[in-house]
């Protein structure tokens, strides 16, 4: 399973590492995913989402 979250599709982004004497080194960024308990349909499951979705309250954690 990828580093993506389930609720937004947010995922990794690519992109250079800049030095002083302006040199470019490929570099990544990855997206805060964190695994949580959501309550889906009455079923709690496992998930992958962003931090900014679980602060914003997109999904209903379980208990």
């Amino acid at each position: 399973m990828s580093r993506k979250c389930e609720v937004c599709g947010k995922g990794q982004v690519s992109g250079n590492n800049v030095s002083h004497s302006v040199r470019h080194t490929r570099r990544k960024w990855n997206a805060n995913i964190q695994t949580v308990k959501i309550e889906e349909d009455g079923k709690v499951r496992k998930a992958k989402v962003c931090t900014k979705c679980i602060k914003s309250g997109k999904i209903n954690r379980a208990n």
